[in-house]
Order: C-alpha cells, then structure tokens, then sequence
C-alpha cells in the first residue's frame, strides 16, 4: 500500500516507522511549506496535522480520489462540509479524534457507563485530559468525544473548562511537557467516586490504529469511524 502523510512533524514519523514496518511505502511526507506532489501516487492519506490545514488536506485528497484517514484535531467546525463533500466525490473518509485501539475501546466503555449512572442522581460526572505542551487545541478531540459520549446517554446538554453549569459535564485541560495523553471520567457523590482511565505511553498507539484504518478503508466508499474499523457495537 502507498501511503502519504499530510503532516510530518511528530506523530507523522511515528506512523511513518509503523507503515514500513507494515510492509508499506510512503510516497509522499508533507509539512506545511510543501505542496501534494506526490499525492496522485498513493492508495490512502494520512492527515496529522495542524487545525488550520486538516480541511485543505482533506478536502485535496478527496477531490483526488483519494481515501483519506485524518486523525487532526481543533478543525470540527467544517466536518459536516466533509463528510457532504466525501458524498458528493464518492469518496472514501475516516476522522478519529483518537485512533488508538485502546481509546476506542475506552469510548465504548464509557458510553455504557453512562447509561448505567444516567438515572443515580447522587453522583455529579467530571472529566480530566493531560496532554504534552505542543497539543495547539484544549479540551482535546478524544475528551469532546468522551463528553459527547456522556451527553448522548444522559441528561447532560454540554461540556466546560470552567464554571460548568449543573447539566454541564467539566472538563479540566491540562498541558504538562511529554505526557502522550491521558483521559479520566470521574462519577464523584458524597460517599465515593468511580473512576474510568486511559493512559498512553507513547504515541505508537496512535500512529498503529490509523495505519490499521488506512488499511481497511482500501476499496471501500464512505464516511466511517474507528467503530467500523474494529467492529465495534
């Protein structure tokens, strides 16, 4: 499989050295400055990248035909425009705001527990994410989709970074140097607290999860998610 990174900063390298390792060939390594030469020559993209360019990328490799895998975060305004614009191509299109196995899993988990406490009044739900300093967005994309997770399965409306609301769910961002990234969901009452977490420790386990996605989506036509990826119900 010939693959491309759009973005080749940190994460990019680290996908970089899964897919060969794979058996894959990178035929194009994009940072900002560069053009898409190349793009024509890959099966599938992979965009790790920075907000301002994920919707460039993504928008050029689907009206190149292009499947396109993108694990950029900070950009979710325009993704209904994406996933119209994958429509209208007949294009192929995955986001994860996490691609790990593990936090795909963890997102699982975390929906069934909230439909287990949706109706326990006694406790009030709060969430934690730490990331290293270079992470340009806060609350990250993997803590909006665990808080979605909640919303969807209680009767929480929305989430905050500070002064939260009683139908609220907190959201404390943290940006500490090398952490990777880890997420905690807490179910606190006045007599104990449950507690949900996923720690990485490194990110390999997000450049594994994208390659694995970018191997499935070949041949395939439409919008999906690490759900489909790994057969998730």
């Amino acid at each position: 499989m010939k693959i491309a990174l759009l973005g080749y900063g940190k994460m990019g390298k680290v996908i970089e050295k899964i897919a060969l390792g794979r058996g894959h060939e990178i035929v194009l390594r994009k940072s900002a400055e560069d053009t898409f030469e190349g793009l024509e020559q890959a099966d599938v993209a992979i965009d790790f990248s920075i907000p301002d360019a994920a919707v460039s990328n993504i928008s050029t490799c689907l009206d190149n035909n292009i499947p396109i895998i993108s694990g950029t975060t900070g950009w979710l305004d325009s993704y209904d425009k994406m996933v119209a614009l994958c429509q209208e191509k007949n294009g192929a299109f995955i986001y994860g705001s996490n691609f790990s196995l593990g936090v795909n899993i963890f997102f699982q988990l975390n929906d069934y527990l909230a439909k287990m406490m949706s109706n326990i009044r006694e406790y009030k739900v709060s969430m934690e994410e730490i990331h290293h300093t270079q992470k340009l967005d806060a609350p990250s994309g993997t803590a909006i989709t665990l808080a979605k997770g909640i919303i969807e399965n209680s009767d929480y409306s929305s989430w905050a970074l500070e002064n939260a609301k009683e139908d609220e769910i907190l959201i404390d961002a943290k940006r500490i140097e090398n952490v990777p990234g880890t997420h905690s969901v807490f179910y606190n009452s006045a007599v104990d607290t449950i507690e949900i977490k996923h720690i990485a420790h490194s990110r390999e386990g997000f450049a594994l999860g994208a390659v694995i996605a970018a191997e499935w989506i070949l041949g395939k036509k439409g919008v999906y998610t690490m759900k489909d990826v790994l057969n998730l119900t």
